[in-house]
């Protein structure tokens, strides 16, 4: 089937211009602009006057709680909501139960998302202090990165064994994607909140504990091993100015500099100010906070510091937040919304949009090396959305499609709507209906091609 779709605004590869692009079967065939005359015999034509045509975005960070935790989220209800929020890929964690940390556990992964996911996918392998050995065994061209939780609650996943911590950046095949909180300072923070404010102290205190001095720390430690063993290093969701600090010395590398860094939309939305209203909601790792530090990140998407924009989407069950530090979950769910939210950035004048299709579709696609997706080019995959400036909507519980059923958004009103999300060709969400049929593809990697 071949697709016309004409009269849009398409923005890619740092251009912004009228055009249109025509599909046939899963792939891009041509991307015409305003005087190219289109095609004949097209078997649709789509008429995207007043909206923006874009590549489908790559959420590399998510949570999608399959295996083990499917009460709070699946890879079916989460990637319903990624098509609704135009993502048209999503790489998944590995602190699942069982985690994917042997390759019969990704092995499984993948044959689920297969059966279930209603976008692209791909599985990051997790690090632990004793499974080093597995790493010759991967297949480089299956996933994007091994992920390093150098601070985490996660069981066995927190790597703390140094001569371990030194082996996984020494041998790693892939990108490391770590998670930096420096866990003996968080501890000490812990005890000392407790025994200041009780057993569960106030959220408004989590940013005291999960601190910027735990922050630094750690992401410091892992660019200094990154720079030692010639590792490929992206930080995850950094929260603080200090840690951006870090990444000066690599800024002008070239395309993809050795070491690179993520911000996810909860630190670049929220500051500590939020936790009196949204409580236990906006509760994460790392914590949200001050305001001088969203600010910081803001600034950072547009010098070079910040490589990519992903969400951390980590559902959990509204009785799981109740508590305090101590005891309610950290994480929320945002896949749906993070391209609304960083194109209402391009409103307030934060960044524009040619950069954020370079953040959420670009540069993912740049750094894992993803085959064919990423950019609107002929012969990539049909991977697209279409969204329309100036169509308020608000955010409420029956527009939410994560599993979870809440956002810490709710009430929030946007002015940028996704009309539709292509994916592989095919229209997974359109004009306000969801097609259920329609599944996604295992992501292709050319690391070494």
């Amino acid at each position: 089937m071949k697709t016309l779709i004409t009269n849009a605004t398409v923005v890619n590869e740092g251009r912004t211009f009228q055009g249109a692009v025509v599909i046939d079967g899963d792939r891009i065939a041509q991307i015409l602009d305003a005087d190219t005359p289109a095609p004949p015999h097209c078997d649709e034509t789509i008429n995207a006057t007043g909206c923006y045509l874009l590549p489908g975005v790559i959420d590399s960070h998510v949570h999608f709680r399959e295996p083990g935790l499917t009460a709070k989220a699946d890879i079916a209800s989460e990637s319903r909501a990624a098509a609704y929020g135009g993502v048209t890929t999503f790489f998944d964690m590995p602190n699942t139960v069982p985690q994917t940390t042997t390759l019969e556990a990704l092995d499984d992964k993948f044959q689920r998302a297969a059966h279930d996911s209603h976008v692209n996918y791909s599985f990051f392998f997790g690090a632990t202090n004793d499974n080093i050995h597995l790493f010759p065994q991967l297949d480089i061209h299956r996933i994007p990165g091994i992920k390093l939780f150098m601070g985490s609650s996660t069981g066995n996943m927190l790597v703390d064994k140094r001569e371990s911590l030194q082996a996984v950046f020494e041998h790693s095949p892939l990108p490391l994607m770590a998670h930096c909180e420096d866990t003996n300072l968080i501890n000490q923070a812990m005890a000392a909140a407790k025994q200041r404010y009780g057993d569960d102290p106030d959220v408004t205190h989590h940013p005291e504990i999960r601190s910027e001095e735990a922050c630094r720390a750690s992401s410091a430690l892992a660019v200094a091993l990154a720079g030692k063993y010639h590792a490929r290093l992206h930080l995850a969701h950094l929260t603080t100015a200090s840690e951006l600090d870090l990444l000066k010395p690599y800024l002008g590398e070239g395309a993809m500099p050795q070491i690179t860094a993520e911000a996810v939309i909860a630190h670049l939305f929220f500051t500590d100010d939020d936790y009196t209203t949204l409580g236990t909601r906006i509760k994460c790792n790392p914590a949200v906070k001050r305001a001088a530090d969203r600010d910081a990140l803001r600034r950072a998407l547009t010098d070079g510091r910040i490589t990519t924009v992903a969400t951390d989407h980590a559902p959990h069950l509204l009785s799981d937040k109740e508590g305090g530090c101590a005891r309610a979950a950290s994480g929320m769910p945002m896949v749906q919304f993070s391209l609304p939210a960083m194109l209402e950035l391009t409103d307030t004048g934060v960044l524009p949009i040619e950069r954020v299709v370079q953040l959420m579709c670009h540069q993912p696609a740049r750094l894992f090396d993803v085959a064919e997706r990423g950019f609107l080019r002929p012969g990539y995959k049909a991977d697209l959305v279409l969204v329309r400036p100036n169509a308020p909507w608000t955010v409420t519980p029956d527009l939410i499609q994560s599993k979870c059923g809440w956002s810490p958004l709710e009430g929030h009103t946007f002015r940028w709507r996704v009309e539709a999300t292509f994916c592989n060709g095919q229209a997974v969400w359109r004009n306000g209906i969801f097609n259920p049929q329609v599944r996604g593809e295992e992501v292709r990697f050319r690391i070494g091609d």
